[in-house]
Parts: structure tokens; C-alpha cells; sequence
């Protein structure tokens, strides 16, 4: 997964671009900037830093973390506001926060983890970062005849679809489309405060870790 997002990263943000997207992108950086208002921010899988200044225009700081070089290099290129903006090069499973946040901001990660380690996904971001973290995701819904197609399914649940980069490689992703319903039976055990703004393309969810 790692190696796609690296040769994709030219040109990822052009999923921002689609016109049908626009006004439910809004929506979220409305939102996203709402929330982050104020707090000291650790973003994990920032990739090219669209989201990072979304968070930048309202946070007190930013830390932009992802684990590919290309990705950090995007982000960087923005010239997002040094005082604010810092970035560092880490593996999201492995990361080492070398200072205290107030929120943990996840775009378009939790689709990645697999079912069977999501409870785990979020007791290491606890232990890492404290209890009453406030913790933001975005992913994306999916949506009939628009989403690349799901390819298969696995024992777990998971499932995956198979992308194909401009020049032709072909990756298999996996790539979770969750329920409301079944992200609270996910997260409401181990979260308080739990929120779900769910559009067509897109849902957004914010909670505090218990």
C-alpha cells in the first residue's frame, strides 16, 4: 500500500477536483476546521498536506506525519505557515509522539485498517497520545456505479479493490466502507462523545478515546 501511495502521490489530489465533490468538500473543511479550532493536532497519513491546512487555518499546531518521502514533499510544497506547520517522516503503526496533542486527525486511513485490528488501531493511539484525545476521521462512502468496484472480500470482512496507476501497475488495496451503524458498534465501546456526519461521498466521525 505504501508503494501506491508513493507513485501516486503526483497526482492524487486530483480526486479533490471532481465537480460532484465540491460541495460535500466544503462541508468538510467547515467542519474539519471547527473541530480542530484551537488544539494542538498530530495528523497521521497526511499525505500531500490537503488536509493539513485545512486543520492549519484553525488548530494552534499542526504535526503532518506519513510515511512516504513523496507524500511529505507535497505537503511541504504548500508553504503552509512554519509557526504552525511541522512535518516529520513516520510509519503510522510505529509512530513515536515526541510531545503532547490535544487531537489526532485520520483522512482516509481507517478504510486501510483491517477489521480485525481496528480496537487495537485505536488502544495504541491511547496509549500513545492519552485518554480524552479527541480523535477526527475522514474516509469515503461508497457509492454504486461512482466507487471503484469491490474486488473481493476476505474472512474478516474486509474488503478490496484493485487500482491501476497511469502507467499500468496494478495494486490490490484494501479499502473498508463501514456502516454508521457499524462504526458505533466498532467505536462506541472504547469512545465517548461519538459523531457521524455522513454524506454521498464522504462521512466524517468525531469522539473522544476513552
Amino acid at each position: 500500500m505504501a508503494a501506491y501511495y508513493a507513485k501516486r502521490a503526483a497526482t492524487y489530489e486530483e480526486i479533490y477536483q471532481r465537480p460532484e465533490r465540491q460541495d460535500e468538500l466544503l462541508t468538510l473543511q467547515v467542519r474539519v476546521q471547527e473541530l480542530m479550532e484551537g488544539h494542538d493536532v498530530l495528523e497521521l497519513a497526511c499525505g500531500t498536506g490537503f488536509w493539513t491546512e485545512q486543520i492549519a487555518a484553525s488548530a494552534n499546531s499542526v504535526l503532518a506525519t506519513d510515511i512516504n518521502p513523496e507524500m511529505i514533499a507535497l505537503a511541504k510544497s504548500k508553504n503552509l505557515p512554519a509557526d504552525t506547520v511541522s512535518f516529520a517522516l513516520q510509519d503510522i503503526n510505529d509512530f513515536q509522539p515526541e510531545r503532547q496533542f490535544t487531537a489526532c486527525f485520520l483522512g482516509f486511513w481507517w478504510s486501510h485498517v483491517g477489521r480485525q485490528d481496528q480496537v487495537k488501531f485505536i488502544a495504541k493511539l491511547r496509549e500513545k497520545l492519552g485518554k480524552d484525545i479527541l480523535l477526527v476521521m475522514i474516509d469515503n462512502s461508497y457509492v454504486e456505479e461512482v466507487s471503484t468496484p469491490i474486488a473481493r472480500t476476505d474472512a474478516e470482512g474486509n474488503t478490496y479493490q484493485f487500482r491501476t496507476l497511469p502507467n499500468g501497475e496494478r495494486y490490490e488495496i484494501m479499502k473498508n466502507f463501514p456502516t454508521d451503524s457499524g462504526l458505533r458498534k466498532k467505536l462506541s465501546p472504547i469512545t465517548r462523545e461519538l459523531r457521524i456526519l455522513r454524506l454521498e461521498y464522504y462521512w466524517l466521525l468525531s469522539c473522544r478515546i476513552k
